[in-house]
């Protein structure tokens, strides 16, 4: 397959190819791979191709990548294809067999594009996919991304919200400073809590999974306990049996009443989002408190909420915001660049071809459609 942009290196096989597409899907505004990536890639044996526009939206020119060692044609003929959101029919469609893809392509998800990307024999790897392990972190997408969705959470919740998040003493008395709850305390839900106190908030953290509160308590918040442990494998909790679930609902319910902000993070691969605030519980609120629920995309950890919206019930604000990290692209871009760099580099040999090992448990993982024609 002809790659524009290719060249032939020293040791006289042909220069692979990464292609930076430019996303279409509505509202995002990331791109895969930020020029300050471009010249290490450059180095590594690889040359990198750039659909005009790419970074358009996340407010980088093509002359910054052009700068950094890149080209601007049309990189959806690289060898190696990265995105960031899952590829529409179109984009599935402008894809050859032989070719790799890497992105977020939502494998759990019932409505995706496996079946196609199988069928048009691309390689593709999944960042959601990559194996949570020591060795992966550099690679960890759902963690770069997440902590851009904590931190952000809370500066919507401060926005929303009808108080101050610090205790403020003034002539004309003092204010208490706002009480936040976190409920999930995964990458997102302590870099909400972190954020959260850095603002002045008096902060409290609750997950199924009681070992992470020494982690809550690292970034200065305390623990909430109700004693229910979900602790499940790959650093996701268990779902809850019936008993459980109403045990926490209950306790929950009551513990929430008694906050000014509530975010919730809590998600299960591939199964809806846990109800963890009930109708009652938000009606119990104190008017003028807020609640951001993260989990939109999965159907909310709240009994109230409508993805993508933020609406007043019962006098309390609920924020559904769907994705995030695409408010904030110039540093989501940069984290999710690290990312796919490092899974890229997992793909080459010591020859810098392009020869991924499938014992790696890490390629082996996020491989999520075999080529044969790169068998």
């Amino acid at each position: 397959m002809s790659t524009e942009g290719s060249n032939t290196g020293s040791t006289g096989h042909r220069r692979p190819t990464v292609g930076v597409v430019r996303e279409t899907n509505d509202g995002e505004r990331r791109v895969a791979l930020v020029p300050k990536i471009v010249p290490s890639m450059v180095g590594k044996g690889l040359d990198v191709i750039v659909e005009s526009g790419a970074g358009q939206d996340a407010l980088i020119p093509d002359g910054a990548y052009k700068e950094a060692g890149a080209t601007i044609g049309d990189a959806w003929t690289a060898d190696i294809v990265v995105k960031v959101a899952p590829p529409t029919d179109a984009e599935v469609a402008r894809l050859k067999a032989g070719q790799r893809l890497i992105g977020f392509l939502a494998p759990r998800n019932a409505e995706n594009q496996i079946g196609a990307l199988t069928a048009a024999g691309v390689e593709a790897y999944a960042v959601e996919a990559i194996p949570r392990i020591s060795r992966a972190q550099v690679m960890d997408a759902l963690s770069s991304q997440a902590n851009v969705s904590g931190y952000k959470a809370v500066l919507v919740a401060a926005s929303e919200s009808t108080r101050f998040f610090p205790m403020l003493t003034t002539a004309a008395g003092t204010v208490k400073p706002a009480t936040v709850l976190v409920l999930g305390v995964g990458v997102a839900g302590l870099q909400a809590l972190a954020t959260a106190k850095r603002l002045g908030g008096r902060t409290t953290g609750y997950d199924v999974r009681p070992e992470v509160a020494d982690q809550v308590r690292s970034v200065g918040a305390q623990w909430l306990d109700l004693g229910i442990d979900a602790a499940g494998e790959g650093g996701y909790a268990r779902e809850l049996t019936e008993a459980e679930r109403a045990q926490q609902q209950q306790a929950l319910e009551d513990a929430i009443k008694g906050f000014d902000v509530v975010i919730t993070t809590a998600l299960v691969p591939g199964r809806p989002a846990p109800r963890l605030v009930t109708a009652a519980a938000v009606e119990g609120m104190k008017p003028g408190s807020v609640i951001v629920d993260l989990a939109g995309e999965t159907g909310g950890n709240c009994e109230l909420t409508e993805p993508g919206q933020t609406v007043v019930k019962h006098d309390v604000t609920i924020c559904s915001p769907l994705n995030l990290p695409a408010t904030m692209p110039e540093h989501a871009s940069e984290l999710y660049s690290k990312n796919v760099s490092a899974l890229i580099e997992l793909l080459l040999d010591d020859s810098g071809s392009l020869a991924p090992d499938f014992s790696d448990e890490i390629l082996a993982g996020a491989c999520v459609t075999r080529s044969k024609e790169n068998d």
